[in-house]
């Protein structure tokens, strides 16, 4: 029986279980994606017009939930190589070998694919989120499941899930600013493909208010490679 043909009385935490499965099923998540490496490129569009480029490279190593994982962002522009990692509960930045403060829209912007992105969907269970079916409804001729989940600190992410594939194709949430209106986001997903055998978007376009701010596309990933403990450690310690 196809996503379509269910019936209409799934609950938010069904159509959850449903989605972990299509993008690979939680044993092999957890198993498959313990560790990896994805490389890419990043174009920035500024509100002046003017874009700003770099390759990336993320290193990651899981953990039981998402604030016990361990991230290394290694991005390199025309004029700027830095780095953005994220361990022990705490992000901080390293720029030629020195410990940095990341500006706090960059710390925002890294923080929020953790808080706000397709994992925090996946192990929703791990981090001790609610899932909640909002309604289904129908856009552009696509019909779609909107879930809320909220996690553990109360930060919410409302994701649209085709009904036919149970795909991620989009999320929302906000962000506070200092003071004014709190900033709304969406994050879009195309070009989905698999990568050792669970379901990756290989483009991602992170939109600020209605402007596209970032986006994201994904050279290669690869998953279950050994990554050493030294890249998560700050150099001053």
């Amino acid at each position: 029986m196809g996503a379509a043909d269910q019936p209409k009385t799934l609950t938010g935490e069904q159509i959850a279980e449903s989605v972990v499965f299509v993008y690979g099923s939680r044993n092999i998540l957890s198993q498959i994606r313990r560790n990896g490496i994805e490389r890419g490129r990043i174009v920035r569009f500024g509100t002046d017009g003017r874009n700003e480029e770099a390759s990336y490279e993320r290193r990651f190593v899981r953990g039981e939930s998402i604030d016990k994982d361990k991230i290394r962002l290694d991005q390199k522009a025309p004029t700027l190589e830095y780095s953005l990692i994220f361990g022990d509960g705490h992000l901080w930045g390293i720029i030629n070998g020195a410990a940095f403060t990341p500006r706090q829209d960059a710390a925002n912007t890294f923080l929020s694919q953790q808080h706000h992105g397709i994992d925090t969907l996946l192990r929703y269970k791990e981090n001790g989120a609610t899932v909640t079916l909002v309604r289904k409804e129908k856009q552009k001729g696509i019909d779609l499941y909107v879930l809320d989940l909220v996690d553990k600190d109360k930060q919410s992410t409302r994701y649209y899930i085709s009904s036919k594939t149970l795909r991620i194709l989009w999320l929302e949430y906000e962000e506070p600013v200092p003071g004014g209106s709190p900033a709304k986001f969406v994050r879009k997903f195309f070009d989905y493909r698999y990568a050792q055998s669970t379901l990756v978007p290989y483009r991602t376009v992170l939109i600020e208010n209605g402007r596209e701010a970032v986006e994201t596309r994904i050279l290669t990933v690869t998953y279950g490679i050994k990554i050493d403990d030294s890249v998560f450690k700050s150099p001053e310690a």
